[in-house]
């Protein structure tokens, strides 16, 4: 296999020495100014490289020699600190002066704590009934920024030929608005009901949760006249475990241990871009 490692900085030449070692591998050959490829590389020393590379803020991942992005169809993503860098449902709660209570419901949700996630959402919607829906457009305008390298990947993704899907625990008025900014092919989220000008604290419809995540996917492939294997997942939550299991590479973006420990690939350190250098 190809070993691949990344840092966020640019890569320090002393590392390069003792990974070849640890990894058994035939060479090093520099990727770029943040990675090197360690060519014929052991997959069985991997615990020996999760601690070299987690003591040094470096991500690491095995990819089958030959393979190249463009032979995928297209590449999932979550919304919600994977995408993006926030949870928009805590920024939303901050502004009724409720972002402790809700955070630690999306946090215990995330972690794969609280199995039902429609229960888990439905919670923290209801504490948001009565606030102007004006904090929501605050919310994107104010507070929602992208994760580093979303971007670049999102462009070295439709170079190759890939389409996006954005699916999302979250929400349509986040999602849509970044369809258009961005160029998405596809979206999925919840909408939160709202009437006269202010949040009902229900949803709209049918919960997008981690059966649905993955129905969509799947859906997805099947429109494209796609195999799921040709299909990319990047999350951050157990509820895109299952999603992230429909595809035929997942990635774990600065994701809950439950995740990391699921996915093919997990970026601890580096930014969404880090998939491009995968191939």
């Amino acid at each position: 296999m190809n070993l691949v490692i990344q840092a966020s900085s640019p890569f320090n030449p002393a590392h390069q020495k003792p990974l070849v070692a640890l990894a058994r591998g035939r060479r090093a050959v520099e990727i770029d100014a943040h990675a090197i490829r360690i060519e014929d590389a052991d997959p069985a020393q991997r615990p020996d490289l999760d601690v070299y590379c987690t003591t040094h803020a470096l991500d690491y991942a095995f990819v089958e020699p030959g393979r190249s992005l463009a032979d995928f169809g297209l590449v999932t993503m979550d919304m919600d600190s994977t995408l993006i860098t926030i949870e928009c449902i805590d920024e939303i709660a901050d502004f009724c002066g409720l972002k402790a209570e809700v955070s630690a419901i999306t946090e215990a949700a995330m972690r794969g704590e609280i199995q039902d996630f429609n229960e888990s959402l439905t919670r923290r919607v209801a504490l948001l009934a009565g606030l102007d829906a004006n904090v929501l457009g605050r919310v994107y305008e104010e507070r929602l920024r992208l994760s580093p390298g979303a971007e670049r990947m999102l462009a070295g993704a439709k170079a190759a030929g890939l389409k996006t899907l954005l699916v999302s625990g979250g929400f349509t008025f986040f999602t849509e608005r970044l369809k258009g900014r961005l160029g998405l092919d596809y979206t999925r989220a919840n909408t939160l009901e709202i009437v006269d000008g202010k949040l009902t604290g229900k949803v709209v419809g049918e919960i997008v949760n981690a059966d649905v995540k993955a129905r969509t996917l799947l859906e997805t492939c099947k429109e494209m006249g796609i195999d799921p294997r040709r299909a990319i997942a990047m999350g951050d939550g157990s509820n895109d475990l299952k999603m992230m299991a429909a595809a035929g590479l997942s990635v774990a973006f600065r994701a809950k241990p439950v995740v990391r420990e699921a996915a093919s690939v997990a970026f601890n350190f580096v930014g969404l871009d880090g998939l491009l250098r995968l191939f």
